[in-house]
């Protein structure tokens, strides 16, 4: 009997290209990324797939994946006839306006997530503090803040997840809001003040008091605006 289309035989080794093809794009990503996060191409700029490509030693074809993804994160833009270009770095009234529609709300969902805590969601809650033990204060280059930034954006998505609405975090994802508000500044020791505010935050949501939860949310969020208002002005 024949076998049928695209079945494996039991001692047929799985190929291991598509493996190293991912693991390449995903490396020229961060690489492309961190150019862009670390202004080593400035906001605004046109970027050259080729000039890329030849810093990096790659092919023009993970560029091109790498800015797709980009393009996605609200890091660079394309244009017909101009091509990519990074986007520019958050204004002091475009900042204000995203705090602002952060204050709507991620208090809400704090207070929220509060309310339906149980032992699974501190369990969630516990493990994503336990990803960050080492604060890079003081850093200022992307590789050094990536893991960081990566964990703020996790944590809000994450108090939100517990929340229960799954068209408000959707609509709060689509800002991209963690990954712009740490290109705009990091190197002004706000790693460690951030973690500090996310235990709180966690603390009172583990103690399932919605009041607490939203006021944490609150104060964290304004001690966030205040840090980085500077840095856009």
């Amino acid at each position: 009997m024949a076998e049928h289309a695209g079945a494996a035989r039991p001692d047929a080794a799985p190929p291991p290209a598509p493996l190293q093809r991912h693991i390449l794009a995903e490396d020229v990503y961060e690489a492309v990324k961190a150019m862009v996060m670390d202004h080593v191409i400035e906001p605004g700029a046109r970027m050259s797939i080729d000039g890329i490509a030849r810093i990096l030693g790659v092919s023009p074809t993970p560029i091109r994946e790498a800015l797709a993804r980009l393009e996605s994160d609200g890091l660079v833009v394309k244009q017909a006839l101009r091509g990519y270009s990074t986007t520019p770095v958050l204004s002091a009234a475009e900042l204000a306006d995203l705090f602002q529609l952060r204050r709507l709300i991620e208090p809400w969902g704090a207070a929220q997530a509060a309310r339906r805590m149980d032992d699974a969601a501190r369990q969630a809650i516990e493990a994503e503090l336990a990803t960050i033990l080492d604060i890079p204060d003081g850093a200022s280059r992307y590789e050094a803040y990536k893991a960081l930034a990566a964990h703020d954006a996790r944590f809000h998505d994450l108090v939100l997840q517990l929340a229960g609405n799954g068209a408000v975090r959707a609509a709060f994802e689509r800002t991209h809001c963690h990954l712009h508000l740490f290109r705009l500044f990091y190197a002004s020791g706000i790693g460690g003040q951030a973690l500090r505010e996310h235990r709180d935050i966690a603390r009172a949501l583990v103690s399932g008091d919605p009041d607490a939860a939203a006021a944490a949310m609150t104060a964290h969020l304004s001690a966030s605006e205040q840090r980085l208002q500077g840095a856009a002005e």
